[in-house]
């Protein structure tokens, strides 16, 4: 195990990487569909279930925040997605039973600290939301979604967007950076997750412009597959999953 110190990384990519990424993240889907599928209700679900309990407790002004950061947590509910993907590319069979056993063994392993930086990084988004909404907004509350949506058509609200708009784009450009190579790194090989971290983020310094074409294809396909009611997520946070490990394959093309 590597401690601390970046893996080699031997490959430098172009756009023309992220769109056979892509293209290569539809075709595992296709090919196992319901897999993708699966996975795909566990967000889709979680997000379901996530706006039920905040319209029950009265927090509806919640819902919107928690529907933009709730995808945050995809690169770790992705595991299975990343299996998937890493054995059609050595023309391996994918079972469920190997494909869960995997998402299972991820727990005890690097994979659990990564879950917590991830999580963490949703809780600081949550929490700048309760305060810029307090510091721009007051401290008045939404008894319906439609008032929250209102509020934000006037002055202060515009302003709040803009703010949120802003911090919600460094918070995510920062997970990003830090979880879109490490997650299939660590599931691939044995490396602590400081070095998974350090791997990431140099891959996309060093791949800047590919690497924020594929962010914005992640931002505007997550963002499009909320709409309707959480249910695109059945289908773009998988194809996204399996293009991530193809990403990640490209990026450490020939390192050791």
């Amino acid at each position: 195990m590597h401690s601390g110190r970046a893996e080699r990384i031997s490959a430098h990519m172009g756009v023309h990487d992220i769109i056979s990424a892509l293209a290569d993240g539809w075709r595992d889907f296709a090919a196992e569909p319901a897999k993708g599928l699966f996975f795909g209700a566990i967000y889709a679900g979680g997000g379901l279930l996530i706006t039920l309990l905040l319209s029950y407790y009265r927090s509806v002004w919640l819902i919107l925040p928690m529907a933009i950061g709730f995808p945050l947590i995809a690169p770790f509910v992705a595991a299975g997605l990343y299996e998937i993907s890493r054995r059609r590319s050595r023309e391996e069979p994918a079972p469920w039973r190997e494909v869960l056993s995997v998402v299972w063994r991820q727990s005890r392993r690097e994979f659990g600290w990564m879950a917590f930086v991830v999580l963490f990084i949703f809780w600081i988004w949550m929490y700048q939301v309760r305060l810029m909404i307090a510091l721009f907004m007051g401290l008045k509350g939404f008894s319906s979604l439609d008032g929250f949506l209102v509020a934000l058509t006037q002055q202060d609200g515009r302003i709040f967007l803009v703010a949120g708009s802003i911090s919600g784009a460094l918070l995510s450009f920062v997970l990003f950076c830090t979880t879109v190579i490490a997650m299939p790194l660590l599931l691939d090989r044995e490396a602590d997750f400081i070095t998974a971290m350090i791997t990431s983020w140099r891959v996309v310094l060093e791949n800047l412009l590919p690497m924020m074409v594929f962010a914005a294809v992640i931002a505007i396909l997550t963002f499009a597959a909320l709409l309707p009611a959480f249910l695109g997520l059945l289908v773009v946070l998988p194809v996204l999953g399996h293009s991530t490990w193809h990403v990640y394959e490209r990026a450490m093309k020939g390192a050791s």
